[in-house]
């Protein structure tokens, strides 16, 4: 199959590296410093370029912010056979986008980034397809994502933004504050170590990323369920509420069994 992905960023390069020994590849990006380091691949940084690579499948691996223009920029030269897809973290606008250009499409969410997942062992990791999208798109990355050995999910549009509103955003709020009141330690202890860790990985990524992560419509509910849980735990710190904080501690544990 001729796959063209668009973006060679982290992801971008990871997808092409990944099928350009059993496919004919090709990335396209608009930044030629971008494509120093793929290989085993075509290289594009035009739309003539594509055209006469005559894709069958697009993979969009553009950053968040950009997913929608790559797309427009990229379709007038695409024949209609071929069938589009992302792996956007979000999907808003995504689904009406797709129906609106008379192409084929499927979208995924690889639920891993090259900061935390080891690439070369995604065993433990996630990744979820859209359910409404062309049979045989869908057919294509579940044999991809089962031969990274990934858990594989289907959710619609609908669902998929709603876990991620909840799986993504309360960790990189919680992160966040903790970054807003840190202060460095000589000393740090092990857990103070680890969320470090964690901070400096989030605070890595793009952040155009970050931003649409948190922009998710459904984002706010899940971040007013951490100020509300804020309120609760600072009232039963501040009246030292033993029987208080042990029932919240037995409540909390339950949550995480």
């Amino acid at each position: 199959m001729r796959i063209l992905t668009l973006g060679a960023g982290k992801m971008g390069s990871f997808f092409t590296d990944l099928l350009s020994f059993q496919h004919e590849t090709a990335v396209y990006d608009t930044n030629p410093h971008q494509l120093r380091f793929v290989y085993n691949t075509c290289r594009f940084t035009t739309l003539e370029e594509i055209r006469d690579f005559e894709p069958e499948l697009v993979i969009n691996a553009a950053t968040v912010k950009y997913t929608l223009e790559a797309f427009r920029n990229v379709i007038p030269v695409l024949p209609r056979g071929c069938i589009l897809s992302d792996i956007a973290s979000v999907k808003t606008g995504l689904k009406r986008f797709y129906e609106d250009s008379g192409f084929r499409y499927v979208s995924t969410h690889p639920m891993f980034g090259p900061t935390f997942a080891s690439l070369s062992n995604l065993s433990q990791e996630n990744a979820i397809i859209i359910s409404e999208g062309d049979h045989l798109g869908k057919v294509f990355f579940k044999d991809l994502y089962q031969s990274l050995r990934l858990r594989i999910f289907e959710y619609t549009f609908e669902e998929h933004d709603d876990t991620v509103a909840y799986s993504l955003s309360i960790p990189f709020v919680s992160t966040f504050v903790f970054a807003a009141v840190m202060k460095h330690q000589d000393a740090p202890g092990t857990t103070f170590k680890r969320h470090m860790a964690i901070a400096q990985g989030l605070l890595s990524e793009d952040d155009y990323l970050l931003q649409e992560i948190l922009f998710n419509p459904r984002t706010p509910a899940q971040v007013e369920g951490i100020r509300t849980e804020l309120k609760r735990l600072l009232d039963i710190i501040t009246a030292r509420d033993a029987e208080g904080m042990k029932r919240y501690l037995a409540r909390i544990r339950a949550n995480i069994k």
